[in-house]
């Protein structure tokens, strides 16, 4: 199983090696509007093998006045996390969630940001595994602890004031995730305060998925990201959302398309709004 060239995995190829020493699955299934929903169905059925990790509890660290929703644990914790769920130095890691890939996609960075580059992401999530017909437990797993040792790349992540720089560079992108009425600043249903990062683009989730919930075709994505980049190439663009969640499914997405070397703004709108003194666009 490579991740050379593509950091997916269809669900046919991964019923094929199920059972692998080196194999580790991960149930990401998450829901913002009812955090208990993800933990609930893996208790029903999920992935032979498969542990579930909770987006609050395990792929973030504690909230404070100065972050926003879902801040990164720092390098040396989340590795501590990896060895109990038994992910070994060249352990092959899978993620999935329910469909679309956002909340895989916030591992699969995560595992890349601690220079962990054999992770996958389950193309169609959960959904198109049950619709193969696929085996599914709700058995209980106990890994034996894992010795994966990170090595922390700063360099895939920015900070706030990184984004105001890249923002009002012409030869830059910031790229936002969020749907479009959110980032025009119509509504916000998570945050205190609507809009956007002045200068940042809207690249809407969406804009990445087929039909079926499954990653578009490489080429055209390729088509689609070049569009809305305009020449800037992928080492100069920035992508966020409103908790540092969603834009790891941009970062996904242009790495199938071949534009792997977008960073990540962690902390995203959530984060950026703590502060009054940082600028706010609307529409």
């Amino acid at each position: 199983m490579s991740t050379t060239t593509s950091p997916l995995i269809s669900a046919e190829a991964l019923a094929e090696r199920l059972g692998e020493p080196a194999l580790r699955l991960f149930d990401c299934r998450f829901d913002l509007a009812d955090p208990g929903a993800g933990a609930r169905d893996f208790a029903l059925a999920h992935l032979p093998g498969a542990v579930h990790l909770d987006l609050n509890r395990d792929l973030s660290a504690a909230v404070t006045p100065d972050t926003g929703r879902h801040p990164l644990p720092s390098a040396a914790d989340f590795e501590t996390r990896l060895r109990a769920w038994g992910l070994g130095a060249g352990g092959i890691a899978v993620a999935y969630d329910a469909g679309n890939g956002m909340y895989a996609a916030r591992l699969w960075w995560m595992l890349r940001w601690l220079g962990h580059e054999r992770a996958l992401v389950l193309d169609g999530g959960f959904a198109r595994w049950r619709s193969l017909g696929l085996p599914v437990n709700a058995d209980t797993v106990s890994c034996p602890p894992g010795d994966f040792v990170a090595h922390p790349r700063s360099d895939l992540a920015v900070d706030a004031a990184t984004v105001l720089a890249v923002a009002t560079d012409a030869g830059c992108r910031v790229l936002d995730a969020r749907a479009p009425e959110r980032f025009r600043g119509e509504v916000e249903p998570l945050d205190a305060v609507a809009g956007h990062v002045p200068g940042a683009v809207n690249y809407p989730l969406t804009e990445s998925l087929a039909a079926d919930g499954r990653m578009r075709e490489p080429e055209e994505l390729r088509r689609s990201f070049e569009a809305t980049l305009g020449g800037v190439p992928p080492s100069h663009v920035v992508a966020m959302c409103g908790s540092g969640v969603t834009a790891c499914h941009l970062l996904l997405a242009m790495e199938q398309a071949g534009l792997a070397g977008a960073r990540l703004y962690p902390g995203s709108w959530s984060e950026w709004i703590r502060d009054p003194r940082r600028p706010i666009a609307r529409g």
